[in-house]
């Protein structure tokens, strides 16, 4: 009896448990079945979206609209350059390196313009342009160029000679918009033997004198005829610079030379740039605007007590503090009566300019970055390798011992002098003044001009331009490349614009007695640092 009902209790407790077992199948069924099912329903929603398009965006246009926020303001021109679509170009215009994309980069810090033909907007302030006399090949002008636009010049005014204005190097240059290349010809220097700067007495004492003396003067009356084209182009800042020469815009709320002269107050006529000189670390660089990336800074960018303090060490036992010039260059705004004052300087007809110099910003001067730029600098002058000649042939120091270095020694004795005098490979003694803040390292131009070379931009540039030039220009072209060539002294110092020794005389006599009614600021040439002593240079 006890255990009938025993069983009877039971029962009921197997029927609960095989309920429950039951519904817990069922459970997992159907949860196995929703895993199953949800990875291929999100599968082919993929996969729809990727037929239909689905609304994702172009990530070329998330691309434009990010560097968007980064362009300058009033312009429409976001893109880095080279990052245009393929389509846009000419296949032939393409190599392997032009596939590398620059752009996709999470962080962006500079004003990058639309593709590599710049096109500016007509509301785009200031205008900037800048003008330079070279005999340079397309390996250092395009990147100087570029560099330039980058920072928001917009026009150039080219005064070629030599290689630069040879057919292959000259078309290149006149296909680029923005770009007035002007050849040295007979008939430009018969026109710059009448301009008024000729015949003035500013400038009197450069007059028939060879190689630096020369190019000064040649430089001064190229920056005449650049003032002229740059107010027909309704241009509002001028620059003369060199080709191994970049402006650094330190200070600016970007790195721009737009936004920096933006900022400039009104009343300023002129803005000073003082130099900053690289100095190399090793004898082998080809590229210096990719490869150096030390610069001695400027007397007025240091503390009287660090220069002076450091002046010793800073020279080695060369000349001055820097190698070439200290005196910087200069931004002028373009007004009336406005004239050069030398390569360094503007100056003014009717007033003197208001001028003010940069606290950060300054121009990179790549002076003696190569080895070969000591035989080169020597394969351009016709003086003779003596103490005497050569001061009639330069103007500073250190070009006149590496001129006659370069004419005298024989290619190791070179390499060594150049090792001591130019190349830094004293590690503490960089340190040493890396801390004392006599060198800087400056990586900006490096980089632009890396990404500007690794997009494509010169590649294109140079496959897209024309395969001929006019009669006209392949003759201008002809008579500029040989008038750069060496030539003897005599006839060197003779050859002034294109004047025969008869006009100089009589020009001469007309300056003598030449008075001017306003007082004329005399040239400003390229002049050294402040030294502490005066130091003999022993070669």
């Amino acid at each position: 009896m006890p255990s009938h009902h025993h069983h009877h209790r039971s029962t009921p407790l197997l029927s609960a448990t095989a309920a429950s077992s039951s519904s817990s199948q069922s459970f997992v069924s159907k949860l196995l079945l929703l895993l199953t099912l949800l990875p291929l329903s999100l599968a082919a929603l993929a996969f729809v979206l990727q037929w239909r398009g689905g609304g994702v965006s172009d990530p070329t246009i998330a691309t434009s609209a990010a560097y968007s926020r980064w362009a300058p303001r009033g312009s429409h021109h976001e893109i880095f350059p080279g990052m245009e679509t393929f389509s846009s170009l000419s296949p032939k215009s393409h190599s392997s390196s032009d596939c590398i994309n620059l752009g996709r980069t999470s962080s962006h810090s500079l004003p990058y313009y639309g593709d590599w033909k710049f096109g500016f907007e007509a509301n785009l302030r200031p205008k900037i342009c800048i003008t330079t006399s070279t005999s340079a090949g397309l390996e250092q002008i395009l990147p100087w160029m570029f560099y330039h636009r980058v920072l928001g010049v917009t026009n150039f005014f080219l005064f070629v000679e030599g290689h630069a204005a040879s057919p292959n190097v000259s078309k290149v240059l006149e296909s680029l918009p923005g770009v007035k290349v002007v050849y040295r010809t007979k008939e430009l220097e018969e026109q710059q033997a009448k301009s008024r700067i000729w015949n003035e007495t500013w400038l009197s004492s450069f007059f028939y004198k060879p190689c630096n003396y020369e190019l000064f003067v040649k430089q001064s009356l190229n920056m005449e005829m650049a003032i002229v084209m740059a107010r027909d182009a309704r241009m509002e800042w001028i620059l003369h610079l060199d080709t191994d020469e970049l402006i650094h815009p330190a200070g600016a709320s970007e790195y721009s030379l737009r936004q920096l002269l933006l900022d400039v107050p009104s009343n300023v006529d002129m803005v000073i740039f003082p130099n900053y000189e690289s100095s190399v670390e090793r004898d082998d660089i080809k590229d210096p605007f990719t490869e150096v990336s030390m610069f001695k800074k400027n007397y007025d960018h240091l503390p009287k007590d660090t220069y002076f303090g450091m002046y010793k060490e800073s020279t080695r036992g060369n000349p001055n503090y820097f190698l070439t010039y200290g005196n910087g260059k200069a931004a002028a705004r373009i007004q009336d009566h406005l004239r050069p004052n030398g390569a360094h300087r503007w100056h003014n007809y009717m007033k003197t300019p208001n001028e003010i110099k940069l606290e950060e910003a300054a121009v990179l001067h790549y002076t003696y970055a190569k080895f070969s730029d000591l035989t080169s600098r020597r394969d351009r002058c016709g003086c003779k390798p003596t103490k005497d000649d050569v001061k009639r042939c330069f103007m500073l120091e250190f070009d006149r011992a590496a001129f006659i270095i370069a004419s005298t020694q024989t290619e190791e004795e070179m390499l060594n002098w150049y090792r001591e005098r130019v190349v830094w490979g004293d590690k503490d003694l960089r340190l040493k003044l890396l801390r004392k803040g006599i060198l800087t390292r400056i990586y900006a131009p490096m980089a632009i001009i890396q990404g500007l070379r690794e997009s494509g931009v010169f590649s294109s540039v140079i496959a897209n331009a024309p395969t001929t030039i006019s009669k006209d220009k392949f003759l201008a072209s002809i008579d500029s490349s040989n008038s750069s060539r060496v030539v003897s002294p005599t006839t060197h110092a003779s050859r002034k614009i294109g004047r025969s020794r008869q006009q100089q005389t009589s020009a001469r006599k007309v300056l003598e007695i030449e008075t001017n009614a306003t007082d004329e600021a005399a040239a400003v040439p390229p002049l050294s640092p402040p030294a502490w002593t005066m130091t003999t240079f022993e070669q």
